[in-house]
C-alpha cells in the first residue's frame, strides 16, 4: 500500500500560513509599517487604493537591505529579530516570526524596492504568488518601498470574502490609528485613492491623540500617571461626562505594542462605576511598560492578545490609578469624615416636636361614586361595577361578598366603549384572538389592540393590563423602541421624514473615520429629518433635525448613529440603515422614570401591536411577558 502523508509545497504551505496573518489589506499596512518602525523608519507613507484590494504601498526612510537580505525577506521563518528560543521572552521589536513577508508574497503580486543608505544602488523584487518573477539593481531613496497588488488575487475564494471598499477603509484606517498613537516620534502619512486622509507630524502623546481624533476630544482627556515595580502605565482617560453609548475610542498599549485586553477593559470601567450610565463607554489610551520577560506576545499570529505574569496585580494598579485620576480631575462630590471636626449638617434636636395636622374626615365618602368627596372623581363605569358587584354578590358568615362572576364579567357585551365613557372595564370585551396570538407567540398574527381594556403603570417602566390568560407586562421604553425603529425604517425607504429647522444651527465635528461612515451614508442620514452642511474638514452645521425628538443631544445621536453603523459588516447598506433607525429610535424613545396617561399608554400598545414583531426589540430583546392565572394563584 502507497505512503499517504507528505510535505506540502512551500507555496501551499505559504497560502495556509497567510490565512492566520493575512486576513484583509489592514493586515498588510500592520506587519509592513511595524517593519519600517523596526528598520528605524522617521517618515513613513501608506498609500491605498480601493481600500486596498488593488494597491497597497508602504514607503519608508529606515535603513534598508541589502541584494541579499532582500531576498531572503521573503523566505518564510527568514528574520533578523530572534536567533534562539530565549530570545522570545526578551523581544523588544513589533515583527519577529518571519512569516508576515512570505504569507504576503503567497497571496498576492508584490514589488519591493530597497536601499541601504551606504549602497549606491538598490535592489528590485518582483514577487506573484511566492514566486520570484524579477530580481535586479534599481536606483531607489534610501529605505523601503513594498507595493502589494491584488490580494488574493490566486485565491479567489478569499477575495470573494473581503467587504467593500468602504469597510476594508476602514479597517485599514483602525490599524493605522493603533500604530501611528503608539509611535508619536514618527511622521505617518496615508492616503486613499491620491486623497490625503491623515499627516501626522512628530508630536507628543496628547497631540498626537488630537491629531488623529480631532480637538474636541482634548478637552474629554484626564491624564493618567502611575509607576510600580510591576507596571508603570501612563496615559489618559475620559471625562465621565463624555461617556458614549458607542463610538469611544479605547485602546491598551504595552511596550511600543497595540493589544486588546478585556480584563484590563473591565479594570477601567469599574473605575467609572456609578459615574456613567450602565452600558456606557468612556475613550481611554493607556500605554503599560513592563518587563519583557512577564509577557508573552507569541500567543496570537496577528500578535494583538498578550499574557501577563501578573494580570490580578496590575488590574488593580490600573483600576486604582484611574479612580485617582477621575477623583483629582474631576471634583466627584463627597463628604470626607476623616477631616476634624464634623461636617455642617444639620441634625434633628431631640426636644424638637413636629404639631399634628390632623385632616377631616369625610364620612359620606364613596370611591365608588361618582363625585365623591372634594375634587375627586370616578367614571360612571367604575360606579356601574360595583353596583354589579353588590348586586350580584352573597355575604358569607364574616359579612364578606363573594361576587357571582358570570354576572359580573358576562360573555356577551355588544359595545366596548373607552374607561370614563359610561363603560364597564370587562375582560371578555378582549378580541379573543388578540390574545390568544399572544399567548401563542404567533407573531405573525396581525393585532388589534382593544382599548377598552383597564391598564396602569408600574413603577414608570411597565404597563400592566389583564389578558385572557392572566396579566400582560409590557415593558413601555422597548415598546416605543419597536415602533420609532419600523417608523426610522420607513422613512429610510421612502424619503419623505419631516424636518423641524433649527433656529441657531450647531457645529458637529467628526473624525476621519466616522468621514468615510459619513460620505457613504448621508443620504440616509437626510431621508431621517436631519439637514447637514458640509463645511469642510470633518465639520457639518447641523441645520434641520427629524421632528419629534426635541431635547436630544443631537452631537451625541450622531457620533452613535455612526459608530453603530460602522460596526456592521456584512451587507453594509441594509445593516447600516438599520443601524441608523435603531440608534435613533433607541435615543427618542420614552424613558424609564415617564409617567404616561392612559390614553398615552392605549396609543402606544395600539401602534405595537401594529408592528410586524411586537414581541421582540430590533436586537432580539423582549418587549411583553405574560404573568398567567396559575402562576398568580401559586402565590397565594
Amino acid at each position: 500500500m502507497d505512503d499517504i502523508i507528505h510535505l506540502l509545497p512551500d507555496s501551499v504551505a505559504n497560502q495556509i500560513a497567510a490565512g492566520e496573518v493575512v486576513q484583509r489589506p489592514s493586515s498588510i499596512i500592520k506587519e509592513m509599517v511595524e517593519n519600517s518602525i523596526d528598520a528605524g523608519a522617521q517618515n513613513v507613507q501608506v498609500l491605498v487604493t480601493d481600500g486596498g484590494k488593488t494597491v497597497v504601498q508602504v514607503i519608508d526612510d529606515g535603513k534598508g537591505m541589502s541584494e541579499t537580505d532582500a531576498r531572503l525577506s521573503f523566505e518564510r521563518h527568514a528574520t533578523s529579530k530572534i536567533q534562539k528560543a530565549a530570545d522570545l521572552f526578551n523581544l523588544t521589536t513589533m515583527g519577529f516570526r518571519g512569516e508576515a513577508l512570505a504569507s504576503i508574497a503567497a497571496v498576492a503580486q508584490v514589488e519591493l524596492k530597497t536601499r541601504r543608505p551606504e549602497d549606491e544602488l538598490g535592489t528590485f523584487i518582483q514577487i506573484s504568488g511566492s514566486k520570484i518573477e524579477r530580481q535586479e539593481p534599481v536606483v531607489c531613496p534610501a529605505g523601503s518601498n513594498f507595493a502589494v497588488k491584488n490580494l488574493f488575487f490566486n485565491v479567489p475564494a478569499r477575495r470573494k470574502f473581503l467587504k467593500s471598499n468602504q469597510t476594508e477603509l476602514s479597517n485599514v484606517v483602525a490599524d493605522f490609528q493603533r500604530i501611528v498613537l503608539v509611535n508619536p516620534d514618527v511622521s505617518f502619512t496615508l492616503y486613499n485613492n491620491n486623497v490625503e486622509m491623515y499627516k501626522l507630524p512628530k508630536a507628543s502623546v496628547r497631540q498626537r491623540i488630537v491629531d488623529v481624533f480631532g480637538k474636541k476630544i482634548n478637552a474629554d482627556l484626564l491624564p493618567v500617571e502611575v509607576e510600580t515595580s510591576l507596571v508603570s502605565i501612563s496615559g489618559y482617560v475620559g471625562k465621565p461626562e463624555s461617556s458614549k453609548k458607542k463610538g469611544s475610542h479605547q485602546f491598551f498599549f504595552v511596550n511600543g505594542r497595540y493589544m486588546r485586553h478585556p480584563y484590563f477593559h473591565s479594570a477601567v470601567m469599574k473605575a467609572y462605576e456609578n459615574l456613567i450610565p450602565a452600558g456606557e463607554h468612556v475613550s481611554y489610551f493607556l500605554y503599560f511598560s513592563v518587563e519583557t520577560s512577564t509577557i508573552d506576545v507569541n500567543v496570537h499570529p496577528t500578535k494583538t492578545e498578550i499574557k501577563f505574569d501578573n494580570e490580578q496585580p496590575i488590574w488593580q494598579v490600573l483600576s486604582a490609578a484611574v479612580k485617582e485620576t477621575i477623583g483629582q480631575f474631576c471634583n466627584v462630590p463627597m463628604i470626607d469624615f476623616d477631616v476634624e471636626g464634623r461636617p455642617d449638617i444639620p441634625v434633628m434636636g431631640t426636644t424638637m416636636s413636629i404639631p399634628h395636622q390632623p385632616k377631616p374626615v369625610e364620612s359620606t365618602y364613596n370611591p365608588f361614586k361618582s363625585g365623591a368627596g372634594t375634587g375627586y372623581s370616578r367614571s360612571a363605569g367604575w360606579e356601574k361595577l360595583y353596583e354589579k358587584y353588590a348586586a350580584s354578590s352573597a355575604k358569607d358568615d364574616e359579612g364578606l361578598l363573594h361576587p357571582d362572576k358570570s354576572q359580573l364579567y358576562p360573555t356577551d357585551l355588544s359595545e366596548g366603549n373607552v374607561l370614563g365613557q359610561d363603560a364597564v372595564p370587562e375582560e371578555s370585551n378582549l378580541q379573543s384572538s388578540i390574545w390568544n396570538a399572544i399567548v401563542k407567540g404567533d407573531e405573525s398574527t396581525t393585532f388589534v389592540f382593544d382599548s377598552s381594556v383597564p391598564k396602569f403603570q408600574y413603577k414608570g417602566r411597565y404597563i400592566v393590563l389583564p389578558c385572557s390568560k392572566g396579566l400582560m407586562v409590557v415593558n413601555q421604553h422597548r415598546a416605543h423602541v419597536r415602533v420609532l425603529f419600523e417608523q426610522n425604517m420607513q422613512c429610510i425607504n421612502s424619503t419623505n421624514r419631516p424636518s423641524q429647522k433649527e433656529l441657531f444651527p450647531s457645529i458637529i465635528q467628526f473624525d476621519r473615520e466616522e468621514m468615510l461612515v459619513m460620505e457613504d451614508l448621508m443620504d440616509d442620514i437626510l431621508s431621517l429629518g436631519f439637514e447637514l452642511s458640509n463645511l469642510g474638514g470633518g465639520a457639518y452645521s447641523v441645520n434641520g433635525v427629524p421632528a419629534g425628538i426635541e431635547g436630544i443631544d443631537v452631537d451625541k445621536l450622531l457620533h452613535e448613529m455612526l459608530a453603530s453603523a460602522k460596526d456592521r459588516t456584512n451587507n453594509i447598506r441594509v445593516e447600516a440603515q438599520e443601524a441608523l433607525a435603531l440608534t435613533m429610535a433607541e435615543n427618542s424613545a420614552i424613558v424609564y422614570g415617564q409617567v404616561l396617561t392612559v390614553v398615552e399608554m392605549e396609543h402606544l400598545l395600539q401602534e405595537l401591536f401594529a408592528t410586524k414583531a411586537p414581541a421582540r426589540t430590533p436586537e432580539g430583546k423582549m418587549i411583553y411577558t405574560i404573568i398567567e392565572d396559575k402562576q398568580i394563584n401559586d402565590l397565594f
